[in-house]
């Protein structure tokens, strides 16, 4: 019994999905749900990346969008984009993404830090991780939205 904690402990569960052309991995343990696109209510005097909010089953959920927080090019929501439903810091929100494309198990001796020439602020990145031929940029959730940004949006998500 010992033995199989020890090795998912040094196991990783991730949802993959897309961002323009590279492939980025979030804790399954941070997803509560993973939804189509739905109607986005937007609200003015917020950030760029902030799409606006939505009502999931009587809750009021900010949505901020990963294209835009990580300053890539924009691009048009499709039949493929997901609304990932996670919590950082206490704080419920939901991140649109290109698509998602799986769940995988990642050994933890397969994550190496992130180079120090990342493109993207590498505060946001807790690792590449290495599946077979590719790599999955491993997202730092607790980082992703400074403290400031994290209060906003938390009054976001009760002025509704």
């Amino acid at each position: 019994m010992e033995k199989v904690q020890q090795q998912s402990a040094q196991e990783l569960q991730l949802v993959i999905f897309k961002l323009d052309k590279e492939e980025y991995g979030l804790p399954i343990t941070k997803v509560q749900e993973i939804n189509k696109m739905v109607s986005i209510t937007k609200l003015p005097h917020t950030p760029v990346f902030v799409e606006g909010i939505i009502n999931l089953r009587g809750r009021v959920i900010p949505i901020v969008d990963l294209r835009k927080r990580f300053q890539l090019s924009a691009s048009d929501h499709n039949e493929d984009s997901r609304i990932i439903i996670i919590e950082i810091s206490g704080q419920t929100l939901g991140v649109i993404v290109d698509a998602v494309t799986e769940v995988v198990r990642l050994q933890a001796n397969n994550v190496e830090p992130p180079p120090p020439a990342f493109i993207l602020d590498s505060q946001y990145i807790h690792g590449v991780g290495k599946l077979e031929d590719r790599l999955i940029i491993l997202l730092n959730l607790d980082k992703i939205l400074t403290t400031q940004e994290t209060i906003e949006l938390k009054k976001m998500a009760v002025e509704e």
